[in-house]
């Protein structure tokens, strides 16, 4: 699948866009921040580490038919984010549920002006059909982001070493 066929959403603020060679930079930046991933593997990302996440995210797209957006504020291109859909292959236990998995990262500078909700309700909008999330427990801005749109916790699970919320939205 070309980038092309990757779509574009818009929402007031936003464009979710598909990941260019260009994003690359402000990627890792995020990535690489221990406050950004703290409760996202627990430790920031090597620049290698997010070249193969981009790398990724565009595979999504083509072998799932879905996946992964830049978010990026329409008014100024800034990059925003990461956000979308996938399928990791997690070995959960209890297993993940066979539906999409919902994700998203927000750069600091982003947080707290409502912006993954914007942008996830716009992809969740996009995808139309049940998806489920995990989130760490500890985790509280993003909890709220999930429950603002529609996500219920199913439970918890065990991913790596770690315990996870399990939430899920029925589409």
């Amino acid at each position: 699948m070309k980038a092309a066929a990757i779509p574009v959403l818009e929402t007031p603020r936003l464009r979710l866009r598909p990941h260019v060679a260009a994003d690359f930079e402000a990627l890792a930046t995020l990535w690489a921040d221990p406050e950004v991933t703290r409760h996202i593997g627990g430790r920031p990302s090597t620049r290698e580490e997010s070249w193969a996440r981009m790398l990724r995210y565009g595979g999504l797209w083509r072998i799932c038919g879905f996946g992964y957006w830049a978010v990026e504020e329409r008014a100024t291109g800034r990059f925003l984010g990461d956000l979308g859909f996938a399928d990791f292959q997690r070995g959960m236990d209890p297993p993940a549920p066979a539906m999409p998995e919902a994700g998203w990262v927000l750069a600091p500078h982003a947080k707290g002006r409502g912006v993954a909700t914007e942008a996830a309700g716009a992809a969740l909008a996009w995808l139309g059909r049940p998806c489920f999330c995990i989130i760490a427990p500890a985790h509280a801005g993003s909890l709220r982001v999930a429950a603002k749109l529609g996500f219920r916790q199913q439970g918890l699970a065990r991913y790596r070493e770690d315990e996870v919320a399990v939430l899920v939205r029925p589409g």
